[in-house]
């Protein structure tokens, strides 16, 4: 009965890595700009994202429509003087996970490679971030600045002080595997 008990010890993490696709059940991405005037920001929980962990592979899809703000006004201002979401429906980024060792169940620092596309503009990015396996979980946070000029992104020429030239955009998932 030891000896079991012992090996279904053992084998338990290996069981956790048997299941190397996963899907974000949580997902949230929010974006801080500090204008003179005031602060914005903006929140999405309506984020489809899906990660690999046999070959890095992740992405994500989001449409600007569904970011939050606390000031309706700011909501319709994001989607229709700068966003233009009727005329770019989505934002994605596409691309792989590097750094990370997939048995490791500590907090591990990677960076994202691959596109980001914002307002019909995509862009290679390259940005720091963590990954934390625990369990059947994984969790990615990432925080990284997008510049409003990188993807021709206008702001009036009436309201350049109240809104910053680029934005910090934070990104935090909790993955769970894929049922097959």
């Amino acid at each position: 009965m030891i000896r079991i008990l012992i090996l279904w010890i053992i084998l338990l993490p290996l069981d956790g890595f048997s299941q190397k696709r996963y899907t974000a059940e949580k997902a949230f991405i929010s974006f801080f700009s500090e204008g003179v005037l005031e602060e914005i920001k903006g929140t999405n929980t309506k984020v489809s994202s899906i990660l690999d962990l046999m070959n890095g592979e992740v992405a994500y899809l989001l449409n600007p429509k569904d970011f939050q703000f606390e000031k309706k006004l700011m909501q319709v201002h994001f989607n229709e003087k700068y966003m233009e979401s009727e005329k770019y429906p989505r934002s994605s980024f596409q691309g792989k996970v590097m750094g990370y060792d997939p048995t490791n169940m500590h907090l591990q620092h990677v960076k994202a490679v691959g596109k980001l596309t914002i307002h019909g503009v995509t862009k290679e990015v390259d940005v720091p971030g963590t990954l934390h396996i625990e369990g059947n979980t994984v969790t990615l946070r990432s925080k990284f600045v997008v510049k409003l000029e990188d993807y021709n992104i206008k702001i009036p020429q009436i309201v350049w002080q109240n809104i910053a030239q680029q934005v910090e955009v934070t990104v935090h998932f909790l993955y769970r595997p894929v049922s097959n």
